[in-house]
């Protein structure tokens, strides 16, 4: 048995600040005491982690990565050992990644593919949420076994992407009724995908190629309508409902309204919706390409809602839809079509810092910061509190956190697998020095201890709101 006493620092869950020790045994948080009490004064550890003038908090839990994923002739350019690997710098110490199904295929196939990738590549924890991209009388089953068996309890649809990913309003309405009789949850993509491929032919057509019109042709309204229309399946089937990346100020106003009227309706966004704006898409020399996302990025004053919207728990969970592409040789494949710019930003290594940025600023309290990076991600997808918080029996994901670091974001400095930084050059208050997952320190002071297959696959419960 090996033991592990983190000393002097201030824990920081979702629920409470105390300035406390930690006592870990292996893999498993066993003891919380007082600093100064007679409780802990009598621990005896293998090693000893001193916090002093630091915080001690769960590590994060990220709930919506891409590594490896194929898209436009190409793939992620995170692996699922650079992309744990990176996200353990970030103070990230379990992902929830997604599986897709192969058109026309099984859940099952998409599953298989994914556990080949990420077994024993993966530096930190990992889970799998179920991309469903053909809804049929076989793949319904295949959600209610895949919900028994806590493999994927959480499937993700599309109302965007025709060809690709995109179901209809019929099929989405069925996976729904599926997912309330099973308890599963369903993950929506809310734009209304059959305009906007309205919008980009006459963009194209018009001769506007240029990364700019990204933003431009996935409108605002198309988010909100698609949003809308997604809340009001969930109703009519009695589903739970969780709607990723919210970008529009007007989309995180119609998930609010329904939790207003009590409908269990959930909403996340993600670091450069806070942080970035669409003015970075009209960046000169194609540099804008780098900032193609969807949902995209929104005008900044968008961001001073998203922030309300996270206060008062209308959004419940920031998370990083990480999705890295190069610039060279990647992002560039859209140099004379903004359509064939892959989709997608580099962002799992800074989620944990940028929240902390925030914290500094005044957003959001110390508290809330762990409630939407650890604790409520860990709760919507069965985890918690194995994962997203610090308490006895809990695993031992912990990181030891400087507030009063400063550091400047950059791709010269960074660990993901990419060419560039969406944050490049921002100055940020604080940073991860010491990252534990399951009781194994990964990284201490700069070092990297961790290693490809440390990770383990998670099964996982139902959405714990409900």
């Amino acid at each position: 048995m090996t033991r592990v006493h983190i000393t002097n620092g201030l824990v920081i869950t979702a629920a409470d600040e105390l300035r406390a020790e930690v006592l870990i045994e292996d893999q498993t948080i066993v003891a919380l005491a007082a600093t100064g009490s007679a409780a802990a004064s009598g621990w005896q550890a293998d090693t000893v982690i001193d916090a002093t003038g630091r915080y001690v908090i769960p590590g994060g839990v990220d709930a919506h990565t891409h590594m490896e994923l194929p898209f436009g002739g190409t793939q992620a350019s995170d692996t699922f050992e650079t992309g744990t690997r990176a996200a353990a710098w970030g103070g990230t110490t379990t992902i929830v990644d997604f599986a897709v199904q192969p058109r026309g295929g099984s859940l099952r196939a998409g599953l298989d593919a994914w556990h080949a990738k990420a077994e024993g590549n993966c530096a930190i924890d990992y889970a799998f949420h179920t991309i469903v991209s053909d809804v049929n009388d076989a793949v319904l089953k295949e959600m209610d076994q895949l919900t028994d068996s806590g493999e994927a309890t959480s499937f993700k649809l599309f109302m965007a992407y025709p060809g690709v990913f995109y179901s209809d309003d019929g099929q989405i309405l069925r996976a729904m009724q599926r997912a309330a009789r099973s308890g599963s949850l369903i993950m929506m993509h809310a734009e209304n995908g059959i305009a906007i491929d309205v919008l980009v032919a006459q963009a194209l057509a018009a001769g506007r190629t240029d990364p700019m019109y990204h933003g431009e042709v996935r409108r605002e309204l198309l988010e909100t309508e698609a949003t809308h229309r997604a809340i009001k399946l969930s109703q009519v089937a009695g589903a739970p409902l969780y709607v990723v990346h919210v970008s529009a100020a007007s989309a995180a106003a119609e998930l609010a309204a329904a939790r207003d009227q009590g409908l269990p309706v959930f909403g996340e966004t993600c670091p450069q919706y806070l942080f970035l704006s669409v003015d970075k898409l009209a960046e000169p020399d194609f540099e804008g390409a780098k900032y193609v996302c969807s949902t995209p990025l929104r005008p900044r004053e968008h961001q001073a809602e998203l922030w309300k919207r996270l206060r008062t728990d209308d959004l419940q969970v920031v998370s990083t839809d990480h999705c890295p592409f190069c610039f060279v040789g990647q992002k560039e494949l859209g140099r004379d079509d903004f359509s064939k710019i892959p989709n997608g930003l580099p962002g799992v290594e800074n989620r944990m810092d940028l929240l902390h940025q925030a914290v500094v600023d005044g957003r959001i309290s110390r508290r809330r910061w762990i409630e939407i990076a650890c604790a409520a991600p860990a709760r919507m997808f069965g985890l918690y509190p194995r994962k997203g918080t610090i308490a006895p029996g809990a695993d031992a994901d912990v990181v030891v956190y400087d507030p009063g670091a400063e550091q400047t974001l950059s791709a010269a400095t960074h660990h993901m697998n990419v060419d560039y930084s969406a944050y490049e050059g921002q100055r940020i208050r604080g940073a991860v020095r010491t990252v534990l997952s399951r009781g194994t320190v990964v990284l201490d002071d700069g070092r990297w201890l961790g290693r490809a297959g440390h990770g383990q696959f998670l099964r996982r419960g139902t959405c714990q709101y409900l």
